[in-house]
């Protein structure tokens, strides 16, 4: 794309980080590569167990399984609520980022529930989707939608408020979240009351100003972008018909939809899918939530966590979130 410009500056405290990641810290997914990143994910991002996950005692946790959407297969789903917490919990539903070739349902759990369930008294199930290429086109997010059904018909017994169930998650579960509520919405199914989309992963057309301005420089840019869609997406790739529950910038009518937070950092190659998708929701209508954080790259907040716009970050969430559920 010719006319690009200049790629914003990151955040000082930010742009110190990424410097002493070193140039790791952006190297692309390829496609040629594409197996040996996914082992080394998986290696170095270990699954902690149940046992950890319910730090001393904190936490309450156990796995579950629901039925999928071929017959006899299973979604795995990981259950999590802070210890001794009474009467039915409003639920955070969490899909984790990966770019849908990686991650798992159990590393993201430990910050959600710090972060989360712990002061704001709400249970979080994480959804161990199927990754790409393994699972593609409608897999991943036919996963999600089976384990959301399952979880709302079985709200009692699991202890949770079938009419305050939130979905979220961050990069890919951010696309997958968005993609999720026109699913469940288009199919009359569980209505969410609201949707928490982090940097989302949302439009596989890859071709945005964003995505080539920051191409080379953001964590995640667009050569790794299109090998992730490409995994996914298959001899579908590129088909001017592609469902939205694909690719949830896709989606024509946004009309109907819950109350949506959107996050991006200005220098993320996610930049402007994320600000064009508050804005269709504005134009359809509904209420949507946008903040660009000054200088933030792909990740921000998980390389660089101490950083005061990290801070910051996870403290507008935390409100939208306290609003929404009217605590």
């Amino acid at each position: 794309m010719p006319g690009v410009g200049e790629v914003p500056p990151f955040d000082p405290e930010l742009r110190a980080v990424l410097a002493a990641l070193g140039e790791s810290a952006r190297e692309p997914v390829t496609a040629e590569g594409l197996a040996a990143r996914q082992q080394r994910d998986a290696a170095g991002r270990p699954r902690p167990t149940v046992g950890e996950l319910q730090d001393g005692g904190r936490f309450a946790v156990e796995e579950l399984r629901a039925p999928g959407v071929a017959d006899g297969s299973e979604v795995r789903l990981v259950s999590a609520r802070p210890a001794g917490a009474t009467g039915p919990l409003p639920l955070l539903y969490y899909l984790h980022g990966g770019g849908m070739i990686m991650g798992n349902a159990w590393s993201v759990l430990p910050r959600v529930l710090r972060e989360w369930a712990l002061p704001l008294r709400l249970a979080v199930i994480s959804v161990e989707y199927r990754l790409a290429p393994r699972a593609q086109y409608l897999g991943p997010v036919e996963d999600c939608y089976a384990g959301l059904v399952w979880a709302v018909e079985h709200a009692a017994g699991l202890g949770l408020d079938a009419d305050r169930v939130l979905i979220g998650g961050k990069s890919a579960g951010g696309g997958l979240a968005a993609a999720l509520a026109l699913l469940t919405r288009d199919r009359g199914g569980p209505v969410p009351i609201g949707q928490l989309l982090l940097s989302p992963m949302l439009d596989d057309r890859n071709d945005s100003f964003s995505s080539h301005q920051m191409a080379g420089h953001d964590t995640w840019d667009r050569t790794s972008n299109a090998t992730a869609w490409q995994a996914l997406l298959g001899d579908r790739y590129g088909a001017a018909d592609l469902a939205p529950y694909a690719a949830a910038a896709r989606a024509t009518d946004l009309s109907g939809l819950p109350p949506a937070y959107l996050e991006v950092g200005s220098a993320e190659t996610f930049r402007d899918e994320a600000v064009a998708y508050a804005d269709a929701i504005w134009q359809a209508g509904g209420e949507a939530e946008l903040h660009v954080w000054p200088g933030a790259f792909h990740g921000f907040d998980t390389l660089a966590p101490n950083a005061v716009l990290s801070r910051d970050a996870r403290d507008a969430r935390t409100r939208w979130l306290r609003r929404i559920l009217g605590r």
